[in-house]
């Protein structure tokens, strides 16, 4: 699914969109990045496919990155670079990783979960469960379903702009703590009016998000998370996934993040993608946008992987609900994307180079960047975290490139994917 580069104007399946912002003293910086990163190249070229393709990953220009592979054949992993540029520490194994708006895949499920109990219907006015909420400026709940929240076909605007007030190092490091309500979220958006009317379009928007975790404690009297932890993490084991709330730090062992938030300036005044910018260390959440069903989730990439083999081998949704979650509709092509790629209620279908496509959601952030991607019969799963993101479109473009290239390598090189599903499965 789209990850926002620097030239995008919105978030799309990941957090938001970072553009170079003006130069700043007031950010922790790591001076000494590429100086790093250069003595990191293993000296003999490596025969597993996996681990060079990790390589290309870090090559592109990643501080660091880790890679687990779950087929029937068993699982493989794959780190390459540093976790933390001070020290010069690896990447640790089974590391905790935060996954941004992949979370948004957890939600879905939860509330097509509930469609299946007979609790709501996809064809529900958004305003049946939240009554007056969505309202202003042109907008309004009575005419958004639950299914266009879902889809990002609602054309409600998105509101990380509004809490994201100074693109910048120095922004970053003043705003991170802030806190907002789901309400306060959504009252931001509705300051705006719709970017179109409701399923006319596709266009991203966090706001969707938002308002479906709302739906979901309106219609089970309990938060987005703790139906997230009942009906996902406690039967699936996953004891390493969680919603930290307010609390911004990452649990051990993890790596550090790092957000280039400018990019470098040549003698001529222009950027320069092969000379970044200083590096700000953003491994502590950025609070006005980490903290809710829009993308708050914390979890490893083993984790990541067992819940979207569950979710593609039908052990969370029955196969109606299963169906509607991959009736997809197409989404514009980005720089850097697979074209082709579609999106369906929470989940997005990328295209294989070898046939076929695979299933997942991406999510990012300040300095992360979650890549999960599984076979539509969910037997081959492949998580990728990479811990620092760009501020130059030319560099964000060459890694997410390195990121697809090595998903694809990985899922077509399995015996055992599934192909085609994606294609019979669109609408």
């Amino acid at each position: 699914m789209s990850t926002p580069t620097p030239l995008t104007a919105h978030r799309t399946a990941c957090r938001p969109g970072l553009r170079p912002a003006r130069r700043t003293g007031a950010a922790t910086t790591v001076l000494l990045a590429l100086a790093l990163l250069g003595t990191l190249s293993p000296a003999h070229a490596t025969a597993d496919p996996l681990q060079r393709d990790a390589d290309a990953v870090r090559d592109s220009g990643v501080t660091g990155v880790s890679v687990r592979v779950d087929s029937p054949l068993g699982a493989r992993t794959a780190r390459s670079g540093v976790g933390d540029l001070r020290t010069g520490a690896p990447v640790p194994p089974a590391e905790y990783i935060r996954i941004g708006s992949t979370t948004k895949t957890y939600v879905a499920t939860v509330v097509l979960q509930l469609v299946g109990e007979g609790r709501l219907s996809l064809e529900d006015s958004v305003d049946r469960w939240l009554p007056g909420v969505v309202r202003g400026n042109g907008n309004d709940g009575r005419r958004v379903t639950v299914r266009q929240l879902l889809q990002h076909t609602s054309g409600l605007p998105d509101y990380i702009a509004d809490v994201l007030p100074d693109m910048s190092a120095a922004g970053y490091l003043k705003h991170r703590s802030t806190t907002y309500s789901s309400r306060q979220r959504v009252a931001f958006a509705m300051t705006h009016p719709p970017v179109f009317a409701p399923g006319t379009r596709w266009e991203y928007s966090n706001t969707n998000y938002i308002l479906a975790g709302m739906v979901i404690e309106a219609v089970t009297g309990r938060s987005w998370d703790k139906e997230v932890e009942e009906r996902i993490l406690r039967p699936l084991r996953l004891t390493r996934t969680y919603a930290p709330g307010d609390d911004p730090r990452l649990p051990r062992p993890h790596a550090r993040n790092y957000q280039q938030f400018e990019a470098a300036e040549t003698r001529g005044g222009s950027a320069s993608a092969a000379s970044p910018g200083s590096l700000t260390d953003t491994t502590l959440a950025y609070l006005p946008f980490d903290g809710d069903a829009d993308g708050s989730l914390i979890s490893t990439t083993a984790d990541t992987n067992r819940f979207f083999s569950a979710l593609l081998g039908g052990r969370l949704l029955a196969p109606a609900q299963l169906a509607e979650m991959r009736r997809t509709v197409a989404v514009p092509d980005t720089p850097g994307e697979v074209p082709g790629s579609r999106y369906g209620l929470g989940l997005a279908w990328t295209p294989l180079s070898c046939g076929g496509g695979y299933w997942g959601h991406s999510g990012s952030g300040f300095g992360y960047l979650a890549w999960p991607a599984t076979t539509g019969d969910g037997r081959v799963s492949i998580t990728v975290a990479v811990h620092s993101r760009p501020a130059d479109e030319t560099t964000a473009v060459r890694q997410i490139r390195a990121i697809t290239d090595l998903v694809d390598h990985a899922v077509c090189a399995q015996p055992h994917r599934q192909e085609g599903k994606g294609h019979r499965d669109r609408t």
